[in-house]
Formats: C-alpha cells, sequence, structure tokens
C-alpha cells in the first residue's frame, strides 16, 4: 500500500519521483525493463540527440560533460541510472503492469508478480509504446527483410542490397543517413522535409528557442499551435547534403505493396531487401480498466495530465503542456506541476 505509486521508470517517472523524494509521501516507480536506461539503451548504436546536454537534463542534476556538446543515447542512459542512485530513487525493475483498476478510494495495480494498492497512481509510460508498421506490410515476402526503427540497431542488421526507410522524423533521417554509407537508400515522406541547423551563432538552436520564448509555448498558445500543426523539422544538415548528392533518394508517401514491389503516390515503385520501419508509435491503454478515462477516438482525457479520474494522473504525452513535455527538457517541468496537484489533493 503507497500514496503514490508510478509506473514507467523513464524520464518521466524519474522526474516525477525527484518531486516525491522531498515530501512524507510514501511511493513506489514500476518499470518493466532489467536495468535503470534501457529505454534509452536498447535504441539504434548511432544515436545522438539533437538536443545539447544543457537541455538533455532532469531537474536537480546536470548532465556531465561540454553543455554545448550533443549527447549520445548511452550517455543519457547512463545519466538516468545515475539519476536513481543520486537521489535514492525507490524503483522496481522487471514488473510488467497488467492491470490498473479502481474500487472506491484506492488504485489497484496488477503485476505479473503482484497486487500493489495505491491512493493515487502517475501513468508515466511515455509517447513511444507500440511500434506502428501499416498493414499492408505483410504482404512482403520474408525475404524481405522489415524491422521498425525501434528495433534497429545498426546496418549489420540487414541483408544486402537496397533499402527503403519510411518515415521522414530525426529518427528515420539518421537512420538514412548511417545506412547510406553502405547501402542504396531510399526515404520515404508523406511531407515536405524542413530542416533546422542545429547551431546558429554558435549556439545551440534550443538556446534560441528558450530565449525567443518558443520553447515555453503552451499547447493553447497561438505559436504552441502553429508548432502543433506542423510536422516536426529536422535537426541538422546532413540528411540535406545526402539528399543533394543522391546518396539518399526521396519518395513521396508508401502507398501500397504488389509482389514484393513497393508503390509511391506518384505511382513510382521499387524494389528493396531492407525496409525500416520509421512510422511512429501508437498508444496502448488496453490495461487501464477504467471507465471515462479516454475519448471516443481513444485520446486520454486530461488537463495538463489531470485526468478526471480523481487521483490518476499522466506524465510525458507529447504535448501534455508543451513541446517539450515528452523531451528530457521538459517533463521535470510537468512532474512539478502534478506534484503539487497531488499535495493539493491530499494523497
Amino acid at each position: 500500500m503507497y500514496d503514490v505509486v508510478i509506473i514507467g521508470g523513464g524520464q518521466a517517472g524519474l522526474s516525477m519521483g525527484y518531486h516525491l523524494k522531498g515530501s512524507s509521501l510514501s511511493y513506489l516507480i514500476l518499470d518493466n525493463n532489467k536495468r535503470i536506461g534501457d529505454v534509452w539503451r536498447n535504441r539504434y548504436d548511432s544515436l545522438v540527440l539533437f538536443t545539447p546536454r544543457s537541455y538533455s537534463c532532469l531537474p536537480g542534476l546536470p548532465l556531465e560533460g561540454d553543455k554545448s556538446a550533443f549527447p549520445t543515447k548511452n550517455e543519457i542512459a547512463d545519466y538516468l541510472e545515475l539519476y536513481v542512485k543520486t537521489f535514492e530513487l525507490p524503483i522496481q525493475l522487471n514488473t510488467i503492469v497488467k492491470r490498473v483498476s479502481k474500487e472506491k478510494n484506492l488504485f489497484k495495480i496488477e503485476t505479473h508478480q503482484s497486487i500493489i494498492q495505491a491512493k493515487t497512481v502517475v501513468i508515466a509510460t511515455g509517447a513511444f509504446q507500440t511500434p506502428y508498421i501499416p498493414s499492408f506490410s505483410n504482404q512482403l515476402s520474408p525475404n524481405i527483410l522489415q524491422l521498425h526503427s525501434s528495433n534497429y540497431r545498426s546496418p549489420s542488421q540487414l541483408n544486402e542490397g537496397a533499402v527503403l526507410v519510411v518515415g521522414g522524423g530525426n529518427s528515420g533521417s539518421q537512420i538514412a543517413v548511417e545506412l547510406s554509407k553502405n547501402h542504396e537508400t531510399f526515404l520515404s515522406v508523406g511531407q515536405k522535409i524542413r530542416f533546422l541547423p542545429m547551431l546558429v551563432a554558435n549556439r545551440s538552436i534550443f538556446w534560441w528557442f528558450d530565449k525567443s520564448g518558443i520553447l515555453n509555448a503552451n499547447r493553447h498558445s497561438f505559436i504552441g499551435g502553429k508548432i502543433q500543426n506542423n510536422p516536426d523539422p529536422i535537426f541538422g544538415y546532413e540528411l540535406k547534403g545526402k539528399i543533394q548528392n543522391r546518396e539518399v533518394k526521396m519518395k513521396g508517401r508508401t502507398a501500397d505493396i504488389k509482389n514484393d514491389e513497393i508503390y509511391f503516390e506518384d505511382a513510382s515503385s521499387i524494389r528493396v531487401k531492407n525496409i525500416i520501419w520509421s512510422t511512429g508509435f501508437s498508444s496502448d491503454f488496453t490495461w487501464i480498466d477504467i471507465k471515462n478515462l479516454l475519448d471516443s477516438k481513444g485520446r486520454i482525457i486530461h488537463d495538463r495530465g489531470v485526468t478526471n479520474i480523481e487521483g490518476l494522473y499522466f506524465l510525458g504525452l507529447p504535448w501534455q503542456h508543451r513541446r517539450g513535455s515528452a523531451l528530457l527538457l521538459g517533463v521535470g517541468e510537468d512532474a512539478e506541476y502534478l506534484y503539487d496537484r497531488i499535495l493539493m489533493n491530499g494523497s
């Protein structure tokens, strides 16, 4: 029996734990990974963040190293592990939460090991839950290697021959750049790619976003609305150079697959030996057995992470409050807001 149980031991859950550490509330963080930081450690080997170290840390503990340089995914994984040790956060690893329900004023958290009760629950499982792959991918023969970007680690996994990366976000762009060194590489995107520099006048573009107020624009502001209505930009110009040199060949939106031939919206087609689906993730909250939590489209009904279910909160959602809500640079602020609400409600 705890005052607060946090489900998810990534950056969101640890930020919540940091704030609860300063209270008299009993709390526990549950995570399904074997090791703290595995959510980062298990991503592709060459991953480098597009935010510098000064904008890639959680409250209370700076990230060591050159503040203007860009950390690798392993640095972030090790940093999260250090974060737990530094603040002695209570975390239970290797724990799969199978069901959350509410009976009267108590939440019942059923795991594969036990049943835990709590007055308050914070869902901090983040935005990246269930990899999304288009259903027509099933039409491809098993001779073509298919990987979601969350399962891609390095070029050594691929078959010899051409590769198609589907999805033009920052992960898809980094993967396409890496694969183009040894494979004929195609990149399929559904909209025009917008590139932004990593540095402006020798400062991170996020420093400029911060000073101009863009970084702190909330979801309901005019600037926040404009940003939400546009696809995320690609930070850095490495992909742009690869496209100009035809090392990465651009294709439109992937439309269909017939006889192992991939067709695009402009009716052109290609054959490849590998496909990386950098097509994002979908949310799965079917394990939360509580009525009136989701709207008709399956989206969480909340106001800055506060749901209409007393004692139930969410943390780390995209645009929960602002652009950085699902990122290292912004999740701490949202955690502090929820912490104040939890104290106010007397958990």
